[in-house]
């Protein structure tokens, strides 16, 4: 079963650094990444069912940032459908940052569920992205760290329970799941992981060009 998109219907792209791309830089205020690209071929195929898209994601954002803001950013804007990637900084925030602490899968469900609530009461629609990790090699910087293999294998393991929060939340919500970790190991497999993520977590141009087509395939 997929949304139906009529026209006038608006939806909100939400998260962190995948979803902002740089959105506070762009015209329309979608960035340059995955929300973008849906709502360019959303018009091209269908000019006759306008939507009014938007994009509320901010670089670095947790779930407990997004319910900080959650009422002024996507409750008051009363979107229709409302589309949540959040998570990979959830994943490992104590390897990154002095005052960052591990936040359990647990603590990770209870926030995530007091952002579905009121959207689920108000009778929105809702796509779930999974977080994701691609396996690269090599070591990559992030923020002033130097992130490794060793790290990363901490960071899938932090990442792997909350992946299952999400599916399990899609499903506790009646939510449309993009089951994007699948996706990109797939992905991955045949070309290596690197073209779709070259640090492993932000997505290349084809990497939000994948992202978009599988969000794609939930509306019609």
């Amino acid at each position: 079963m997929t949304i139906t998109l009529r026209p006038g219907t608006t939806v909100m792209f939400t998260g962190d650094s995948i979803t902002d791309s740089r959105r506070l830089e762009s015209e329309d205020g979608l960035g340059f990444g995955y929300p973008l690209r849906v709502a360019g071929e959303w018009g091209l195929r269908h000019p006759d069912r306008p939507v009014t898209w938007l994009n509320t994601g901010i670089v670095g954002h947790k779930v407990r940032d997004l319910e900080a803001r959650w009422r002024a950013d996507v409750l008051d804007g009363c979107p229709d459908v409302v589309s949540i990637l959040v998570g990979v900084n959830d994943m490992g925030w104590h390897t990154l940052d002095p005052d960052g602490s591990v936040i359990s899968a647990e603590d990770f469900a209870a926030g995530y569920a007091r952002l579905l609530a009121p959207l689920a009461e108000a009778g929105a629609e809702l796509i779930l992205i999974e977080p994701f990790l691609l396996p690269i090699s090599g070591s990559v910087k992030a923020r002033d760290a130097h992130v490794d293999v060793e790290v990363r294998k901490e960071w899938r393991a932090d990442l792997d329970p909350k992946i299952q929060v999400v599916r399990e939340l899609a499903r506790a919500y009646g939510a449309h799941l993009l089951a994007a970790d699948g996706m990109f190991a797939e992905l991955a497999a045949v070309t290596g992981p690197e073209y779709w993520a070259a640090d492993g977590v932000h997505p290349t141009p084809a990497g939000h060009a994948a992202l978009a087509a599988a969000w794609l395939r939930l509306v019609a």
